[in-house]
C-alpha cells in the first residue's frame, strides 16, 4: 500500500509563551494602540521597531499593518508618483503588483528565469525601454538574484530599488541580509511567513526623509517622537505639512506577540532550512523533474520549496496535483489557466495590461510550489518527497509510454 501524509500544510506552530503573556498584559490594560501609553511607557509597538532594526543592522524601522501595506507606502515614501512606471518580477504574488497599483502607478515586468529570480539581462532592456526609475524587487518564495550585479545596474540607470523580503527575513547574500541592499525593504508577519501576528509587516531604511515621510504616512499624527527607530523632530519639519496620513499602524498587540518571536528568528529560519533540504533530498533524481539549485552565495530560509516539471503537459501536471493530493501532499502549480487560492501570475492581473513574457510563460508552466510549515518534522518532509518522487515517476513514465505508443 502507498504511503500517505496526514499533516497539515496550513498549521503553524503555536505561539511562545512568551508572546501570549505579553499580548494578555497588553489586553489587561487596555492599551492597544501603538501611541496610547501610560506615563513612562514604552509602546510595545516602538520596541519592537527598535528590535527589529537592530536585527537587519538597518538604522530605521516601521512596523505596519501588513506587508502589502508596507511596499505601498515604501513606494509612496521615494516619490512614486501616479501614471510611473515601476519595474518588478514577473514571478511573484499579487501584493506586489497591488502596491504598485495602490499608488496608482503601472506595473513593468520583467522577466525570470528558471532559477525564479529576476532576469538581470531583462531587467535591463526594461529599464531602458519603460523610463522606470523604482524597481520593486520581489525575493519571491525565497530566491534572491544576484544582488551586486543588480545593484550595479540600477546605480547606474538611477533606479531607487525597493526590496520585498516577505519569503527572505533572516536569508542572506554574499552574507548581507536580505533587504540591506536597496534604498528600502518591506517585510510581512502574516502568519504562513517567517514571524506570525496574522497580519502585519515592516519597512526599513537607512535614509532618514524615506523613514520620516513613511511614519507620517503610516498616521503617526504629530507623535512621530515616540518611535525609538525613527529619525528625530528635525526630520519631519516641512515634510509632516506635506505627507497625507494613510493610516496603517501596527497595534501593541500584535508587536508583543512578534517580540518574543523575534530572539528565536535565526534558530527558525535553520529548522525550515533543515527541512527544506530533507525535501530537495529526495526529489533528486526524480525522472522528469528539475530541482532548482541554490547559490552558494545564498543563505536561503526553506519555508517553501519549488520545483520544475519542465516540458510537461497540462494534464499530465493535473494528474500528479491530484494523485498527490490523494496521498495528503498540497501542492501548488503556477501553471493553471486559473488563479487558485493565493496561487496568480502576471497575466491574471488584467488591470495591469501586461505584456507577453514568454520566458516566463515556459517557466511558471511547469513550475510546482509547495510550503513546508515547521510543525513538519524532518522525517515528515522526507515521506512527503518520497510521494512527491513517486508520483511524478509514475506519470513521467505513462507520458513516456504514450509517446512511444505514437498515443
Amino acid at each position: 500500500m502507498d504511503e500517505r501524509f496526514t499533516g497539515s500544510f496550513t498549521q503553524q506552530e503555536p505561539i511562545p509563551e512568551a508572546g501570549i503573556a505579553a499580548a494578555v498584559d497588553v489586553m489587561r490594560h487596555g492599551r492597544l494602540h501603538r501611541y496610547n501609553v501610560a506615563e513612562g511607557e514604552t509602546a510595545e509597538a516602538a520596541r519592537l521597531e527598535q528590535e527589529f532594526a537592530a536585527f537587519t543592522g538597518a538604522d530605521y524601522c516601521l512596523a505596519v499593518t501588513s506587508g502589502g501595506y508596507a511596499m505601498a507606502c515604501a513606494l509612496r515614501a521615494v516619490g512614486v508618483t501616479p501614471g510611473e512606471a515601476v519595474l518588478s518580477n514577473a514571478f511573484t504574488l499579487a501584493p506586489v503588483p497591488g502596491a504598485i497599483a495602490n499608488v496608482g502607478a503601472v506595473p513593468v515586468f520583467v522577466e525570470v528565469t528558471e532559477s525564479l529570480t529576476l532576469d538581470l539581462d531583462d531587467l535591463t532592456e526594461k529599464i531602458a525601454a519603460s523610463g522606470a526609475r523604482v524597481l520593486l524587487l520581489s525575493h519571491m518564495r525565497g530566491h534572491i538574484c544576484d544582488m551586486g550585479r543588480l545593484m550595479e545596474i540600477c546605480d547606474r540607470a538611477g533606479v531607487t530599488v525597493v526590496e520585498d523580503c516577505a519569503h527572505t527575513m533572516g536569508a542572506e547574500w554574499d552574507g548581507v541580509p536580505s533587504g540591506r541592499h536597496g534604498r528600502v525593504a518591506c517585510y510581512s508577519t502574516q502568519t504562513y511567513k517567517h514571524l506570525n501576528s496574522g497580519e502585519g509587516g515592516f519597512l526599513i531604511t537607512d535614509n532618514p526623509e524615506v523613514m520620516a515621510r513613511a511614519v507620517v504616512l503610516s498616521g503617526s499624527y504629530m507623535l512621530y517622537e515616540r518611535h525609538l527607530a525613527a529619525p528625530g523632530a528635525a526630520a519631519y519639519a516641512e515634510l509632516r505639512w506635506e505627507t497625507p496620513n494613510m493610516s496603517g499602524r501596527m497595534d501593541n498587540l500584535r508587536a508583543a506577540i512578534l517580540r518574543a518571536q523575534l530572539p528565536a528568528l535565526a534558530q527558525q529560519c535553520d529548522r525550515w532550512t533543515e527541512r527544506y533540504r530533507a525535501v530537495e533530498a529526495g526529489l533528486r533524481g526524480t525522472a522528469g523533474l528539475q530541482v532548482i539549485e541554490r547559490p552558494a552565495r545564498e543563505r536561503f530560509v526553506g519555508s517553501s520549496i519549488q520545483f520544475l516539471l519542465p516540458d510537461w503537459s497540462p494534464e499530465d501536471i493535473g494528474a500528479v496535483l491530484a494523485r498527490c493530493a490523494a496521498r495528503g501532499v498540497e501542492l501548488k502549480w503556477f501553471g493553471a489557466a486559473e488563479p487558485v487560492a493565493f496561487t496568480s501570475r502576471y497575466d491574471s492581473w488584467r488591470y495591469a495590461a501586461p505584456a507577453p513574457l514568454p520566458q516566463t510563460d515556459r517557466v511558471l508552466a511547469g513550475l510546482m510550489d509547495m510550503r513546508i510549515p515547521l510543525t513538519f518534522s524532518v522525517e515528515d518532509c522526507a515521506l512527503i518527497a518520497r510521494i512527491i518522487a513517486q508520483e511524478v515517476g509514475r506519470q513521467y513514465q505513462s507520458a513516456d509510454a504514450r509517446v512511444s505508443a505514437g498515443t
